[in-house]
């Protein structure tokens, strides 16, 4: 059995001008708050005041009080005086994803070795939509500005990865990049990279013409000046291109949906759902020709990056006298995912969310019970447990099946899950909805019962501020 790997779906927040998606109607509204709170104070270092929170999300400051009350209990945030700050006990979502899926642990040891190897930076990253997320880094300090840190979200045309990545995109996803940079000519939706000049040139689709055919592809200085990249993609076990979830995903209300399945009543006086007027549905479509075949191998699971600077080479010296070194780390490391042994099954801990109900009834109204339920869904999914059906989440967690699938709707809509098609090997009760940490086949038709679903990038973003 090969580990899994990942193809990220959406963000979990739209870059700046993409459409938004229409929210799905038992989307829990008070866990996609939740979110977005974690994900204002990810972008602001991991501290802000409840006033400048109202102000970031929009939403009352009563609503504010509650669900920062709400993650304090939890231990995901601590109200520091008049700061709201984030603790380390929030690296158990955001570690969700990354345990998940496995290739850190399988891989890092082999970009740490190259990274010494060379001294140069090394990193590993992933898809997400029209961007990158690194999920992995060695670094060297060098002469540069800018710095990432694990789960920042890039531009894909603005590095070498996307590039790469790029060559297995839809017709739909070359779409949604289009109306991206339309939107949002500077990138704007992009806080971790400075603004993209008025009038840089955009030659992304020639450049992953080329890296189709070299398999391979170089970043001079897209991002910053001085700072550029040779990066080669890192392929699973199989034959040909895998197959996207994120452009494949089931979309929407429907996204999970067991036959018969009732409304859920929730604790609490919040509406719980709600719908974005005007929203559009992107159509399937057929892959984008000319991704490179590469015998015996699969799609591109990660990409491999060794990262440097122009005091000490140039983008075409750092390929001709770096590439060689890069393939042979690259060829290791496919050699390391082919040969990985499953995780080994263990007993999920059971009960998770059953203190919930007595925290409500201690704190009453300032305790939003759906937002606690919701995030402990993630916590379910671990290196041994990539792979869960609806019933083995609520079990997991010891939430009912109906709220367990409501928190997973949600994530859908948010981008921290993906809804896909049951996979060969891995059969399920019919009925059953599994949720996955793992690539997603091509899709069945829109009535088929058994889906797969995945854990994303998106859900590393939410970490306690770096102390570098």
């Amino acid at each position: 059995m090969p580990p899994p790997s990942a193809t990220p779906a959406p963000a979990t927040e739209e870059p700046s001008g993409a459409a938004p998606a229409a929210v799905p109607a038992e989307a829990v509204t008070p866990l996609i708050r939740g979110v977005a709170v974690l994900h204002r104070l990810t972008e602001a270092g991991g501290a802000l005041s409840p006033s400048t929170l109202e102000r970031a999300t929009g939403l009352a400051r009563s609503t504010i009080d509650r669900i920062t009350a709400t993650l304090a209990r939890m231990g995901y945030v601590r109200l520091d005086g008049r700061d709201v700050v984030l603790a380390p006990r929030l690296m158990e979502l955001g570690n969700a994803y990354l345990a998940a899926l496995r290739l850190p642990a399988l891989l890092a040891g082999r970009a740490d070795a190259l990274a010494d190897a060379l001294d140069e930076s090394v990193s590993l990253a992933v898809a997400d939509r029209d961007g990158i997320r690194f999920i992995h880094q060695a670094t060297r300090r060098r002469a540069m500005s800018l710095s990432f840190r694990i789960g920042d979200l890039l531009p894909a045309e603005r590095t070498a990865p996307g590039a790469l990545f790029a060559t297995e995109w839809t017709e739909a996803e070359w779409r949604r990049r289009r109306e991206r940079r339309a939107a949002d000519p500077q990138d704007r939706g992009f806080p971790a990279v400075p603004p993209r000049p008025p009038l840089a040139p955009d030659d992304f689709e020639e450049r992953t013409a080329r890296a189709a055919r070299e398999n391979c592809a170089t970043d001079d200085q897209l991002i910053e000046p001085g700072l550029i990249a040779l990066s080669v993609p890192v392929r699973g076990p199989g034959a040909g291109p895998a197959p996207r979830a994120g452009a494949g995903a089931v979309r929407g209300p429907e996204a999970g949906r067991e036959p018969g399945a009732g409304q859920e009543p929730e604790t609490g006086q919040e509406p719980e759902t709600g719908r974005e007027p005007g929203a559009r549905q992107e159509p399937e479509a057929g892959q984008v020709p000319g991704a490179r075949q590469v015998p015996g191998a699969g799609g591109i699971v990660c990409v491999a990056s060794v990262v440097s600077h122009t005091s000490r080479h140039t983008a075409e010296h750092l390929r001709t006298t770096l590439l060689p070194r890069l393939r042979e780390t690259v060829a290791a490391m496919e050699r390391d995912l082919a040969a990985a042994p499953p995780p080994a099954p263990s007993e999920p801990p059971a009960g998770l969310a059953t203190w919930t109900a007595a925290s409500k009834q201690e704190l009453g109204r300032e305790f939003v019970e759906s937002l606690a339920r919701g995030l402990t869904v993630l916590t379910a999914f671990d290196a041994d447990r990539p792979a869960l059906t609806l019933a083995e989440v609520a079990k997991a967690t010891g939430l009912p099946r109906a709220t367990a699938r409501r928190a997973l709707i949600t994530y859908e809509h948010l981008g921290l899950v993906a809804a896909g098609p049951d996979r060969p090997l891995h059969p399920h009760p019919p009925g059953a909805v599994p949720w996955a940490s793992r690539p997603c086949p091509a899709p069945r038709s829109p009535g088929s019962p058994n889906r797969t679903w995945s854990t994303w990038p998106p859900a590393c973003t939410s970490r306690p501020p770096s102390r570098s």
